[in-house]
């Protein structure tokens, strides 16, 4: 099966890569894309690797970096055009005609089985439909907030990770599928075991937009140091509790150091997982081995033995409790912790969700 996937990074890391590796930019595509990958952003190239151990074809495509984009463009002997910026986003959602105009180059150039879209958001539904004729199925995997006028008619299958995301699109008329996040091993390779050391962390957005979030986290800075890394610091009031153990920012392998040098990573899910459990965090943390306390939801126990495996909590109140008592009882803390770590690497790697995954897309082909 030959796959092209098309993902999205965050803006926020693309300008900061570029910045510390200005050399980059010069490189030929291949060397510049897999310096890119070897940042294990995202799911980097943790589809495509896995999905070459499984004996198909497969290639990402990172179509919002600028100039590996632009690269790709003088290599095939296409002519960029006018430079107005590839990175264009209003609301989240790229509205750029030369964004699409090159990644329907590519598509066209690939000539996929599969085109795999990361990032539902980001491509017109009249460009989906001309894409058609050079992919035998378009296939999108979404489980974030919908662009409002954003429609996915024009897919053949969407997958996600919300149980309730499959419900509605079922619902919808399109055809969907439930297919689960995961992590990729290889990165334990790269992680060190050094200094600091943290107690408890917290890894994720503090914007204004997770207010609940945000009111949840301060409840338990109160009561316990967390030591918290994400963007949205400025929308924290001054007396924040979060402030005061607050490193700025972490991404892609500096967000694996810290969760990896942590004793206990705090999950909290966002408002729109509804009761499921669903984020990276539950697999990012598990597969570095630290202890895993999560928010309770109603299907956590298809993922994880609560207890045995991770730690669950229902409550702010609780959530602290667990977090000072696994603090104090060390061997039970690696206990667990070492627990999920097997289940993850024993369940919930890219090499297991990409066997998955060739199921589901042969089922469509």
């Amino acid at each position: 099966m030959r796959i092209l996937i098309l993902d999205t990074y965050y803006p926020s890391f693309l300008s900061h890569f570029y910045q510390q590796h200005g050399e980059v930019a010069a490189l030929c595509y291949e060397e510049q894309w897999r310096a890119l990958q070897d940042e294990c952003f995202g799911t980097a190239d943790f589809y495509s690797s896995n999905l070459k151990r499984l004996g198909h074809d497969a290639a990402e495509v990172i179509a919002n970096s600028e100039p590996l984009q632009l690269q790709w463009l003088r290599e095939h002997g296409i002519e960029p055009g006018r430079r107005r910026g590839l990175l264009s986003r209003l609301r989240g959602r790229v509205r750029n005609e030369w964004f699409e105009a090159t990644l329907a180059a590519q598509i066209r150039n690939y000539r996929p089985d599969v085109f795999y879209v990361q990032d539902m958001n980001c491509l017109s539904s009249a460009f989906i439909k001309e894409m058609k004729a050079f992919a035998k199925i378009v296939v999108g995997q979404i489980a974030c907030p919908i662009v409002p006028g954003v429609s996915f008619r024009e897919y053949d299958l969407v997958l996600s990770s919300f149980p309730h995301f499959v419900t509605e699109f079922r619902a919808e008329g399109l055809r969907s599928e439930y297919f689960n996040l995961g992590f990729e091993p290889k990165i334990l390779g790269r992680l060190t075991n050094g200094s600091p050391r943290y107690a408890t962390v917290f890894v994720g957005s503090l914007l204004a937009s997770h207010s609940r979030r945000i009111s949840f986290l301060e409840r338990i800075a109160s009561r316990v140091p967390v030591d918290t890394w994400g963007p949205g610091m400025e929308t924290l009031s001054s007396d924040s509790p979060l402030r005061e153990k607050y490193h700025g920012e972490a991404w892609a392998l500096g967000m694996y150091e810290v969760l990896h040098r942590a004793d206990i990573v705090l999950n909290h899910h966002i408002d729109l997982a509804q009761s499921y459990a669903n984020n990276m965090r539950l697999y990012e943390t598990t597969g570095v081995g630290s202890l895993l306390v999560t928010d309770w939801k109603e299907n956590l126990g298809d993922l994880f033995e609560p207890g045995r495996e991770v730690v669950a909590y229902q409550n702010p109140d609780e959530c602290a409790e667990l977090i000072a008592y696994y603090l104090e009882h060390e061997n039970e803390r690696k206990q667990i912790a070492q627990a999920g770590q097997q289940r993850t690497l024993g369940e919930h790697t890219y090499y297991h969700r990409m066997q998955e995954l060739i199921g589901i897309l042969e089922r469509c082909l």
